[in-house]
């Protein structure tokens, strides 16, 4: 099994200490980073089909050398980094080695990195995005979950891109995940104190020159997060992110019922928002459970009549992803893993800005 497939997703782990498997969590939660080369300025490295840059915003502190730390900063941090995809990539998989070396052939692999400024990031992203037409001046901003490592979020975000055929610019948002099982709490605060970073990010994207839509992927505890951002957007008057926001796609949101009601309130007259949801999906069901039996959005039961109700009044489209076979116990990362699942998203992200969109069943998108 490879470090970061279906096994290790962000609130199995809770579970997993629940029924008494702590040993085999710690044993997967291990990191991947290691010495990169500098990269040269993004207009001046040649692309191939096998390469793929991901930009990245951070609340996370970063060293001198450009490694981050599970710490939260003072200031948003902005980095660039290649990653290489193996040529006999399967779709949702991250391919990475069980023991020895790491392959550029075989598996995911980091290529280098740059430390950005600010500034220097807007104009990076702004090179990659000139000359684009069509979906491929838009932007797949991922923001990932609890206890998700650096490493595994930068992968996710390059596998995600790579298996929905998104022929954008791929940003990825990281904040101080402690990546520990015991750190729900914790992970929530710095998620909480991030949203001011994230809110910035968005409203640089959608001030870049000859940007398209800027489309957000939030996975678990990182949906609440995106959501506060946006309400914070809404509030301070760019709900829409200067006409650009694009798709909001939340999948097995780890957000509260009666707050998300809340942030559609404030936040629903400017976005489309898109969730993947599965009643079967047990990492949310002990998320509810320490919550206090609150229902979690992301595992309403899309069958069922007047849960259904509950959530598509709101204006949201809902996937059903109960059932899904990927040979994950726990139901909690099918967006990324499931073929059908990645497949829907990529629709998505294709689809034409005036695409009218009814709420509907997962089922009949397969």
């Amino acid at each position: 099994m490879n470090r970061f497939s279906n096994a290790h997703h962000p609130l199995r782990i809770i579970q997993w200490v629940c029924i008494g498997l702590s040993a085999l969590i710690l044993n997967a939660c291990s990191g991947t980073s290691g010495k990169m080369a500098s990269l040269p300025a993004a207009s001046s490295i040649q692309m191939t089909g096998e390469v793929m840059p991901i930009f990245i915003a951070t609340s996370r502190k970063m060293r001198s050398d450009g490694s981050v730390t599970a710490e939260l900063s003072s200031t948003t941090n902005y980095l660039m980094t290649l990653i290489s995809i193996p040529k006999d990539h399967q779709t949702g998989v991250i391919e990475r080695p069980n023991w020895g070396s790491e392959s550029r052939k075989s598996h995911f692999t980091f290529v280098g990195q740059r430390i950005l400024e600010r500034e220097t990031f807007r104009n990076e992203v702004a090179t990659q995005l000139s000359g684009r037409i069509g979906a491929s001046k838009d932007i797949l901003l991922y923001v990932h979950g609890f206890n998700t490592g650096y490493d595994e979020a930068r992968f996710r975000l390059a596998q995600i891109s790579t298996d929905s055929g998104f022929t954008g610019v791929p940003v990825l948002f990281t904040w101080p995940s402690q990546n520990k099982m015991f750190a729900y709490g914790a992970d929530k605060d710095n998620a909480m104190a991030s949203r001011d970073d994230l809110h910035q990010v968005l409203s640089d994207l959608g001030t870049l020159p000859g940007v398209g839509r800027i489309h957000i992927l939030a996975h678990s505890m990182g949906t609440w997060l995106t959501m506060e951002a946006l309400r914070e957007a809404a509030i301070a008057g760019q709900g829409d992110l200067g006409g650009h926001l694009g798709e909001v796609m939340l999948a097995a949101p780890d957000i509260d019922l009666d707050v998300f009601k809340q942030q559609m309130a404030r936040v629903g007259s400017y976005t489309r928002v898109s969730i993947f949801a599965a009643s079967d999906d047990k990492a949310l069901s002990i998320s509810s459970s320490l919550a206090g039996d609150r229902q979690r959005v992301g595992a309403l039961d899309v069958s069922n009549k007047d849960q259904r109700a509950e959530i598509t009044k709101l204006g949201v489209r809902v996937y059903d992803l109960t059932n899904s076979d990927t040979g994950d116990f726990f139901k909690h990362g099918t967006f990324a893993e499931a073929p059908v699942a990645v497949r829907a998203i990529g629709a998505q992200l294709s689809a034409p800005p005036d695409d009218l969109r009814q709420s509907q069943a997962f089922e009949e998108q397969q």
